[in-house]
Formats: C-alpha cells, structure tokens, sequence
C-alpha cells in the first residue's frame, strides 16, 4: 500500500447544511459527461446575479487560490444526490473535506469517487477554521496510512472503513478494488454453478423451458 498524504492549505466555508444545490446547482446538470464542472461549483456564492465574481468569497481570494482542502459545517453535501457534486469539487481542485458531518449520499458518492472525507469534532472543525481565516498560507496535513489530522493548531484522528482506507491507499476505485478479488471471484462462480449447474445460463435457459420461441 502506498502511504497517502494531503498536505495542502485550506479554505473555511461556515455554511451548515450546505447542500448539493449550493455545491452545482441544478442549471449545470446538463451534461452528459464530467467535464466542465469546475466554473460550476458554488456558483451562487462564487458569483452574483450577473455572473461577475463575488471578490469576498473566501475561494475568489488569491490567498486561497490553491486550497486544496474545504473545512465546512455539519452535514455538508445534504440535499439531493447528484454525484455532480463530488465531480465539480474534484475539478476545482479539492481533495478532501474536512467538516463536522456529512450527508449519508454524499459520504458514498465522494469517498467512491476517493474525495476524502473527514469527520472530526467540531471544536476540532472550528479551531483548523479559524487557523485558516488568520494564516490562509497555513498547511493542513491528512495522513490516510494513519488517519490523522496534524495543523499547527492541533493534532486528530478520525476514522474510515477498511474498504474506503483501502481504496485510498491503494489509488482504486470501487470497481478496481473489486477486480482485485477477480480470481477469488471466479473460483466462488465456478464452484456455485457446479454445484447447481441448472442455474447456469438460466436467462436462455427459461424461455426454452417455457416453450417460448
């Protein structure tokens, strides 16, 4: 296993229940592939009614132009369970978020996609917020291996399934993490239809046994 790190800088967005609609909202669901999300992501906030930016958005600000952490509030990602959102996250350049709680759909589709997701007590959320508002240059490091986060304010572990701390390290998704047990597949296939050999095929197999033509 590879020994993951995001070492990066952060922006705090103190939004709670910020939602998938916030996030991309509806308008640029559009397409039929993930490209061209990035411009999307927190339009609304990002931008005014004309679409000229809003400068005092903590993500128009140049001092935070390559944050590649988000530290949000509790249940980030609620609302609806467009994946779009995890997508224009990523390509925005976010590799993980860290917030009080997240959105059950949410936490599926972005640690699925291997968007980083990290629950961790909201004192512990407040204090790496304020460390960013006062020192925007100041780094944030996320050690998957061992499951903590170090800043120069503190020092917290969090937690992740074995599957999800597996795909992370490994750089896999769920269908590479799958293919991974492809042998172990095979043999329990092998030995299911062996063992019930009428099952085989059973799609063809029906029709005929209905008289169907």
């Amino acid at each position: 296993m590879n020994h993951l790190r995001i070492q990066s800088t952060a922006a705090a967005i103190r939004i709670e229940n910020l939602d998938t609609d916030q996030i991309i909202p509806k308008q640029f669901l559009t397409g039929i592939d993930k490209s061209g999300l990035a411009r999307a992501l927190l339009y609304d906030l990002r931008f005014d009614e004309h679409g000229s930016v809003r400068q005092d958005f903590v993500l128009n600000r140049p001092e935070y132009a390559n944050a590649g952490v988000l530290i949000g509030g509790a249940n980030f990602g609620c609302g609806s369970s467009r994946e779009h959102a995890v997508w224009s996250l990523q390509q925005f350049g976010v590799r993980a978020v860290i917030a009080p709680s997240f959105a059950e759909i949410f936490y599926s589709n972005a640690m699925n996609n291997r968007l980083l997701l990290v629950a961790l007590p909201r004192e512990a959320v407040e204090m790496l917020m304020n460390e960013s508002d006062r020192s925007p240059a100041a780094e944030i490091d996320i050690d998957v291996e061992r499951m903590t986060v170090r800043s120069a304010v503190g020092l917290w572990s969090f937690t992740l399934s074995d599957r999800h701390r597996e795909m992370f390290l490994k750089n896999l998704d769920v269908i590479g993490l799958t293919l991974e047990k492809a042998q172990e597949i095979e043999a329990f296939s092998k030995d299911h239809f062996a063992r019930s050999p009428w099952l085989l095929d059973i799609a063809t197999a029906r029709p005929k046994f209905l008289g169907a033509k």
